[in-house]
């Protein structure tokens, strides 16, 4: 692991790099590293992990075997061009990014055509509590060296989707139709259910688990809803390109960005929660 280099140091590399406990010789850079307001903060994150902060992504990659691209949906294409005019030829750049299959394909050319070799990533489920052991879905040709290189670095959860770029992306992004339209749709029955005073008696007609569901789904909004819309933005991206009109998920983008706006620090319990998106709305 001594020519590994992380691109991005949000929750997802800070847990990897955490489970793996990666030192030294691995490189990182974080764009929050070039904003004078958090460029300390990152520093002291790279060095309680041991990691080697870089001044920019390009000497990030620069040397590297295998980049591990963890950046927000918005950012991916634009490291994966900065990461194209350094990577060394055969290099691995596994982008693990919640993208478009079409996004995918454009990172990848440019990677490939800068000789290295780009692997289609896609991360199936929150990375905590499961670190290295959550489910990974690769795809595109080089998605063999890909896995063998992710169960070199400690992962041990992957699996291969298809040959061809975009296979794990899609299987994401649609899935994410799903799991984030869910959770914005819980949002905004908790919302509606607290103004009408009857919270408690819409879960128990739920039943099943719901409660401590809610509780969950509202806490990831809160917590992740801008990154969420961010990825969600793809998500309908890559249903246009397959001639779905994203009805329900232009809905599912405009819940999460507006909860994940709203800078509540995701405080414990359901009922608190909705009192603070509550409170929050009576400020604005």
């Amino acid at each position: 692991m001594q020519r590994l280099s992380l691109i991005g140091f949000g929750e997802a590399a800070r847990t990897f790099a955490r489970a793996a406990r990666w030192e030294g010789p691995v490189r990182v850079f974080d764009i929050k590293t070039s904003e004078a307001a958090t460029r300390y903060a990152k520093l002291i994150e790279y060095r309680a992990l041991r990691l080697r902060g870089c001044e920019t992504s390009s000497e990030a990659v620069r040397r590297a075997r295998v980049i591990l691209s963890l950046v927000t949906a918005d950012q991916a294409s634009v490291v994966g061009l900065e990461a194209a005019s350094a990577i060394e030829e055969g290099a691995l750049y596994l982008d693990m990014n919640s993208v478009a299959p079409g996004t995918k394909r454009m990172t990848a050319a440019k990677i490939d055509g800068a000789g290295g070799r780009y692997v289609d990533v896609a991360i199936m489920a929150p990375v905590s509590p499961q670190a290295l052991g959550v489910p990974l879905l690769l795809a595109g040709p080089h998605a063999p060296a890909g896995g063998d290189a992710l169960a070199a670095a400690g992962f041990t959860n992957i699996d291969v989707a298809g040959a061809r770029i975009g296979d794990a992306s899609a299987v994401k992004m649609i899935r994410s139709v799903i799991v984030k339209g869910i959770e914005a749709l819980t949002a905004e029955a908790m919302i509606a259910a607290e103004r009408a005073g009857v919270t408690k008696t819409v879960l128990a007609s739920l039943g099943g688990e719901w409660p401590a569901q809610a509780d969950y789904n509202l806490e990831r909004m809160l917590v992740h809803g801008l990154r969420r819309a961010a990825e969600m933005e793809e998500v309908a991206i890559t249903l246009d390109d397959l001639g779905v009109e994203p009805l329900m998920t232009r809905g599912t983008i405009t819940r999460q960005r507006a909860l994940g706006g709203l800078g509540i620090p995701s405080p414990a319990g359901l009922a608190v929660k909705l009192a603070e998106i509550e409170g929050a709305r009576g400020t604005a």
